[in-house]
């Protein structure tokens, strides 16, 4: 998603995982000669829309290995693992990347995953690893909180919304844009905010209130985003009419980058009393044509360099220890010291219930 966000690494750290990088295709080699069939030589990632890479980073992916990252794009988060669980054993790739943690378990009980602890996993810290069995990796992780549009709210001389309360009061009627959480993971990040919150008895009668304050739902976050928000570029060039998103507390950088001029100040801002935590990850597919360098770019998405280069191309958060944080970055985003959470276990057994309630209550 996004989502989303540090000391520099050892260079014996940073040449372990080349080596590393390099033997797993050595491995995959030696497999193909046994077989009599050639090398691959490309390694296909499939992941949700938002996943980017810069050229050079996944340039020094095939200079380490010999292999081509080819990248599918399969939709929103949910549809994007929702694919994965009807092709399971026949998957459009190697490896998949942008499950989280509101997903995890639906992905992971399917059986889309096979094993595989991944060089590297010392520098991420214990609090990211959600599967004791290795399915998946933690690749990123962001806070997915309500953003809003400054000039909206300097212009109408009304202070934004900065709690889940404030959202429902009047003043904020017909503002709010969320995405629907049986397609969008940053729309179940924002369900699970308000379960968290408002805990299984209270929630329901939340987002009645929201209904009744005229919230707008759509299926994805680049709809809502880049569409109906107004504070976007995006939203501004499409006539979007909703001045506050769900998105992330990562999300103002990403409206300084790409101004002309960059302007010194974000004009967009985060609602840090509405946030939950998210953790993405990738996880080596089960049936997978080439296992061996699927193994190798699970071992470079944590590896320093993509870790590193990751905050301004997905605009979410490294896991990584020894990640560095470009200062556009940490100028304008914002750090959430609270959000909520719901425990991964929580989660796998309501999600689905929750999901159902929340579309009679939302949708009909």
């Amino acid at each position: 998603m996004h989502t989303k966000k540090a000391a520099a690494v050892a260079l014996a750290a940073a040449l372990g995982v080349t080596g590393l990088a390099a033997c797993s295709t050595e491995d995959a080699r030696e497999a193909a000669g046994k077989t009599g069939a050639p090398a691959p030589k490309t390694v296909t990632l499939v992941g949700h829309d938002s996943f980017n890479a810069s050229k050079e980073v996944l340039a020094e992916f095939t200079k380490q290995t010999g292999l081509t990252v080819k990248v599918l794009k399969a939709g929103d988060a949910g549809e994007a693992v929702n694919k994965e669980i009807l092709t399971k054993g026949s998957p459009q790739g190697d490896v998949f990347f942008g499950v989280d943690n509101t997903l995890l378990s639906r992905a992971v009980d399917n059986g889309i995953f096979v094993p595989y602890e991944a060089k590297g996993l010392d520098r991420i810290p214990d609090t990211f690893k959600l599967d004791g069995k290795h399915r998946v990796t933690p690749v990123d992780t962001g806070d997915i909180c309500v953003n809003y549009d400054k000039k909206y709210f300097a212009d109408k001389k009304l202070a934004p919304p900065q709690t889940f309360d404030d959202l429902a009061k009047p003043e904020y009627k017909d503002l709010l844009v969320v995405e629907n959480p049986e397609r969008s993971s940053p729309g179940l990040g924002f369900l699970l905010g308000t379960v968290a919150k408002y805990g299984d008895t209270g929630w329901q009668d939340y987002w009645k209130k929201l209904r009744a304050n005229g919230v707008r739902t759509v299926d994805s976050w680049e709809l809502a985003y880049n569409q109906e928000f107004s504070g976007s570029a995006g939203g501004k060039e499409a006539k979007g009419d909703r001045p506050l998103v769900v998105s992330y507390a990562s999300s103002p950088p990403v409206e300084v980058l790409y101004a002309d001029p960059q302007p010194k100040e974000a004009p967009t801002g985060v609602s840090t009393g509405t946030c939950f935590r998210q953790i993405e990850f990738a996880g080596l597919l089960e049936g997978a044509k080439n296992p061996e360098g699927g193994k190798a770019l699970i071992d470079f998405l944590v590896s320093k360099k993509f870790q590193d280069d990751m905050p301004l191309q997905m605009f979410v958060n490294p896991v990584a220890k020894d990640a560095t944080l470009p200062e556009l970055f940490t100028e304008h985003g914002v750090v959430v010291e609270k959000p909520e959470t719901v425990a991964p276990e929580k989660i796998a057994a309501n999600r689905e219930a929750w999901i159902q309630q929340w579309s009679s209550l939302v949708l009909k």
